[in-house]
């Protein structure tokens, strides 16, 4: 009786397991406690939908290193449950990754209009693009899969065809609202409330919003106050304008079209990302010049200065970028004069302030007069402030809240003000990259951690994050590197003749003759103690070595160069193996 009661128990248990729906995971691989590098991912079952697939800039201490993309480890050893890659739109921290991405992984991308061209010149510049499956949405699209139901709502940025994620799961609906602000007199596109208002009344089970700009209070300022501020800025100038502003932001783009053709100016555009972003957004009609109103920059000379602006990248100071070339003379068509004003319209992505005013000095040195957020605003951020976070919420009223798209103080603030909003403490939760989050439609719960962590890009070539390389670079542009360069007889574990000590970058040149005779006795002593072992072991006389000389460096100068011995033997030694 006890028996049977316990089988029937347990078949009843079996059931209940075998009917209960999974939870859906909600978890990201970059774009969180970070700025940059977005990419995240919704789960149910069998089914895996990637929202974005961007890239960082490096850290000031990160030498040799392009830009960063996510670990998609997780991705790879799970490719077969990738349904598509949604994307919010066109910003480089949120498809800059994607044709590492692609390399790795099959699966369909969508994007509207706008993000998809971007895309597109991306891929084709990889080579990739043959191979991409590409399909262009807005926000009347609906992408079914068989668990999942993918929509979208238009939203507001700086850049045009911004959409929100709206997925359906079965245990609800989940939103990611990509970067927003609410902007009440917009140049473009509108926000949707409409739809907004109406998926909030359906219910949320889940929002994951944007918090870049959590901790400024208000609201964003609208984009059409920016459009004025560079009317006015025009019309004070009398001479050769360059106004520098992200190749992307589209919207911004025409406001100086706009100017330009009020003030009787033509328009050259210099830099590779700012010449496509003109001709995606021409062909697109974003971007609306009048008849012969963009100019060659090989004509500037053509024109008076009064009649020219010159729109370039460069507004973060990036070393290569069009205005930094200007600024050092490097650039082979356009020089500073006095009398030029340079228009910053931008605010500095956050680490990134000391490029931008390193490059602000260089324009004032060479004469130019500087007009940047410091002096007279001429940006607007695509972010929301506190009151359009607070009203995102109000709309939506989730469940349950992840904030995303921040630095750690970012995401906090954040879900401080979800819960001012209404948003229940225990509901809100503060991720980490890799940490998944469990929900159904009752409950939500943090999992175990999945592989995330950062990938090294340089040039085409992607290398997974070592702290160890870091050092080492770092260490070799501090303080420099010595070789040692030994002749050894391994049959006899001998060093033939004198050792060879060479330097790069440590010490300077009339200080090196004492540095190297020191060093080549430490080294000789070094190796008279490893002549007196039995058997030659390449590992164990490069190891002494570099910690005698190490050591040597650090006790008299107080300095730490990468020691390199390198070995060149009268005859090999033997394998590794062999000398067990």
């Amino acid at each position: 009786m006890n028996n049977q009661a316990t089988e029937s128990t347990k078949t009843k248990k079996t059931k209940r397991n075998y009917y209960r729906k999974p939870a859906v995971k909600i978890f990201a691989l970059g774009g969180l406690e970070e700025i940059g590098k977005n990419m995240y991912a919704i789960q149910y079952g069998k089914e895996l939908i990637l929202i974005d697939a961007g890239i960082k800039f490096p850290d000031a201490d990160m030498p040799g290193v392009d830009s960063i993309i996510p670990n998609i480890q997780y991705l790879k050893e799970n490719k077969h449950m990738l349904k598509g890659i949604f994307l919010t739109h066109g910003h480089e921290d949120h498809i800059g990754g994607l044709p590492f991405v692609l390399r790795e992984l099959s699966a369909p991308v969508y994007g509207a209009g706008l993000t998809i061209g971007f895309v597109r010149t991306k891929l084709e510049e990889h080579g990739l693009l043959g191979s991409s499956e590409l399909h262009v949405i807005n926000e009347e699209s609906v992408i079914r899969f068989r668990q999942l139901k993918v929509r979208f709502f238009r939203t507001h940025h700086s850049i045009p065809d911004s959409l929100a994620v709206v997925i359906e799961t079965p245990h609800g609906t989940i939103v990611h609202t990509g970067d927003f602000k609410f902007d009440f007199t917009p140049t473009e596109q509108a926000t949707d409330w409409g739809q907004m208002a109406k998926i909030g009344r359906s219910g949320v089970l889940a929002l994951l919003a944007d918090s870049t700009n959590s901790e400024k209070p208000g609201f964003t300022p609208s984009e059409k106050a920016v459009g004025r501020a560079i009317r006015e800025t025009f019309r004070k100038c009398d001479g050769r304008i360059l106004f520098a502003t992200f190749a992307s932001n589209v919207h911004r783009l025409q406001q100086v079209v706009e100017a330009a053709e009020e003030c009787g100016r033509r328009i050259a555009v210099i830099g590779r990302s700012m010449e496509r972003a003109f001709k995606i957004g021409q062909e697109l009609n974003y971007i609306r010049p009048s008849k012969h109103q963009l100019i060659d920059v090989r004509q500037l000379d053509r024109y008076p200065d009064h009649e020219v602006v010159i729109v370039c990248t460069g507004s973060q100071g990036e070393t290569n970028a069009a205005l930094t070339r200007i600024a050092t003379g490097a650039h082979k068509h356009v020089s500073l004069y006095e009398g030029d004003t340079v228009i910053f319209s931008s605010s500095p992505i956050p680490g990134n302030t000391q490029n931008v005013y390193r490059s602000i000095d260089l324009l004032l040195r060479a004469g130019a007069e500087v007009v940047h957020g410091s002096i007279f605003d001429i940006h607007a951020s695509g972010h929301g402030c506190e009151e359009d976070l607070k009203l995102m919420l109000r709309f939506m009223q989730p469940k349950f809240f992840i904030p995303i798209h921040g630095e750690y103080r970012m995401l906090r603030k954040h879900a401080e003000i979800a819960e001012q909003t209404g948003t229940e403490r225990d509901n809100i939760f503060l991720l980490r990259n890799g940490q998944p989050l469990h929900v159904t439609r009752h409950k939500a719960r943090v999992g175990k951690d999945l592989p995330a962590g950062q990938v090294l890009v340089k040039g085409s070539t992607t290398n997974p994050w070592e702290e160890t390389i870091m050092e080492e670079r770092r260490a070799l542009g501090t303080n420099g590197v010595l070789i040692v360069v030994l002749t050894i007889d391994p049959k006899q574990n001998k060093m033939i003749g004198r050792p060879e000590l060479i330097t790069r970058g440590f010490v300077y040149v009339r200080e090196s003759a004492e540095i190297i005779s020191a060093g080549t006795k430490v080294v000789r002593t070094t190796v008279r103690l490893l002549q007196r072992r039995k058997k030659f072991i390449a590992q164990q006389w490069e190891q002494k070595i570099i910690e005698r000389l190490t050591e040597y460096c650090e006790t008299t100068m107080d300095r730490t160069p990468v020691v390199m011995p390198i070995f060149s033997y009268v005859e090999q030694p033997a394998a590794a193996g062999d000398q067990e």
